[in-house]
């Protein structure tokens, strides 16, 4: 395998020499290279776009609702496209020194505080996105069980109760797909992670035909419980009864600002991109760009799909978690409990590869010499899925700590480290600092550190006035 590393380094390095005294062979490097050339174009493709595909398309329809379609346009586009140039920033950096994970780029940048920045970055981004993904699976799944079982709500049967559920979801099937050893074996599940969501966007737009505007409330008692956790955000809408039945092309209202974090946060899966280039066959940094554009392009447009079809359901009266809203016409609905079932099948497939990344960046801080052990691949992911089941179960604000967590994280791992790094790699004699490229990922990392102060601020005038929608944001 070494003089398959060495040519595979030269193919990474397009051709230029290296000074081969430099740190070019980490123990990392040639790690990630051992298991090289697995995977094919589809499944990669397949993989990155469940990695990109959140639960954030629940809350896209409530956020073309505060920006109008035009203007939700624009932003949706305007972050796919930054979302392509900062996977291209880092396929670059990763080229020129042939290293394949982030927090090595890191480290090949800025030396130790590089590495562990970068793996911090990751491990909270990654812990706040599984840790969504279980709360929707803690709140929808007991809600889908009692409409198949005809429960009373009220009941408190141990199978409706959501601690109960995450908990055996965790342990039957997130564990052992986190226990595989490679990312491309779960390009299986991706494909029908993605699947599920297509189902979603299909039950979307056929719903868009059914329900009439204004729509008619189910006024039953049993729907109480149903209808609880999205009571906050739906009473403000029962007091303004009159909503119009037409689309807004541009709005600006008090939620507007929280619209592009939601996107920016729907479009994160760049820890992601280097493990799927280093598994991917033939890997060329043009045939991973090509991955990841296909990839945005595909979410780009199921995001646009759902968030219309959502919106012009519902028009101002759509919650920031899509489903909930339509609970409020018919919780029993079988095509709605059937999309239940789908996303919630979707967001548990996903949990893994997110995990993934997780476990890698632990390793890379902890760990970096280390070679391959099953009983420290195994240790890392039950730790880590034992700390994220307790804060889903015990933390009850949860999304608001994310709220956080995603404001800081998120434009680190978008924006601002894919620019610094490359800025740091791409050698000077190649591209000087007055080089357009190197201009660009300049603006580029400053972009990321406003949008960045711009979300923190928000979210924390939110808390201090006490509206807390950041929590439904998500």
């Amino acid at each position: 395998t070494m003089e398959g590393a060495e040519s595979e380094m030269n193919i990474l390095s397009n051709g230029k020499g290296h000074d081969h005294g430099e740190d070019m062979y980490t123990m990392a490097g040639i790690f990630s290279l051992q298991f090289e050339g697995k995977t094919s174009f589809g499944m990669s493709v397949f993989n990155l776009g469940n990695a990109i595909m959140g639960s954030g398309i629940l809350g896209l329809a409530y956020a073309m609702a505060n920006t109008g379609v035009l203007l939700f346009l624009f932003l949706l586009t305007a972050v796919a496209v930054l979302s392509s140039y900062s996977i291209h920033l880092l396929l670059k950096s990763s080229g020129i020194v042939g290293i394949r994970a982030y927090e090595q780029l890191g480290y090949r940048a800025f030396g130790t505080p590089g590495k562990m920045a970068a793996g911090i970055a990751i491990t909270l981004q990654n812990i706040g996105a599984m840790s969504s993904y279980l709360y929707i699976v803690k709140s929808e799944l007991p809600l889908v069980i009692q409409a198949f079982l005809k429960i009373d709500p009220t009941s408190d049967l141990w199978y409706i109760n959501g601690n109960y559920l995450v908990m055996i979801v965790s342990v039957s099937i997130i564990l052992p797909l986190a226990l595989m050893k490679q990312l491309g074996y779960l390009g299986y599940t991706s494909g029908f992670s993605l699947s599920c969501m297509v189902f979603f966007l299909t039950a979307v737009i056929y719903k868009k035909f059914q329900i009439p505007c204004p729509f008619e409330e189910f006024m039953a008692n049993t729907t109480s419980e149903h209808l609880n956790i999205s009571n906050s955000v739906s009473h403000d809408f029962h007091i303004g009864a009159v909503v119009e039945c037409a689309p807004r092309m541009m709005t600006i209202n008090s939620q507007t600002a929280y619209t592009i974090p939601i996107l920016a946060f729907a479009f994160v899966c760049h820890p992601e991109v280097l493990p799927i280039y280093t598994e991917l066959r033939n890997p060329t940094k043009k045939r991973m760009q090509q991955v990841s554009n296909i990839s945005i392009l595909v979410m780009y447009t199921m995001y646009f799909l759902a968030a219309l079809f959502g919106y012009l359901t519902f028009y101002g009266n759509v919650e920031p978690e899509l489903l909930h809203t339509y609970s409020r016409i018919d919780p029993y609905d079988t095509l709605i409990l059937c999309v239940r079932v789908a996303v919630l099948t979707a967001v548990t497939l996903t949990v893994p590869i997110v995990l993934f990344p997780v476990r890698r960046a632990i390793q890379q801080m902890l760990f970096p010499t280390k070679a391959f052990n099953w009983l420290r691949h195994t240790a890392i992911a039950m730790v880590l899925l034992t700390v994220i089941n307790l804060l889903v179960i015990f933390a009850p604000n949860i999304l608001d700590i994310f709220g956080i967590i995603g404001a800081t994280s998120a434009p680190c791992l978008i924006f601002i480290f894919p620019a610094i790094f490359y800025i740091r790699i791409v050698p000077t004699d190649q591209e000087p600092m007055n080089s357009r490229p190197k201009i660009q990922a300049a603006c580029f990392a400053a972009l990321g550190v406003s949008f960045m102060i711009m979300s923190m601020s928000f979210i924390i005038h939110d808390w201090t006035t006490g509206a807390g929608h950041s929590a439904g944001g998500h």
